[in-house]
C-alpha cells in the first residue's frame, strides 16, 4: 500500500492555493466537456415563445 505523505508544511499555503486552482480548472474544463457532450445529444428545445399548441 503506498504511504500518505507528511502533512504540509506551514509556508506551503501558496503551493496549495496553486493546487486547488489547477483543480478547479481542470473541473471547470470535464463540466464544461460533459455539458457539450449532453447538449449533442438531446435535440434543440423549441424557445419557449414558439411552442405550438395543438
Amino acid at each position: 500500500m503506498a504511504e500518505k505523505a507528511p502533512p504540509p508544511a506551514p509556508g506551503s499555503k501558496a503551493e496549495r492555493e496553486a493546487r486547488l486552482a489547477a483543480a478547479l480548472r481542470e473541473n471547470l474544463r470535464k463540466r464544461k466537456a460533459q455539458a457539450r457532450a449532453r447538449a449533442e445529444d438531446t435535440p434543440p428545445t423549441p424557445p419557449p415563445g414558439d411552442a405550438r399548441k395543438d
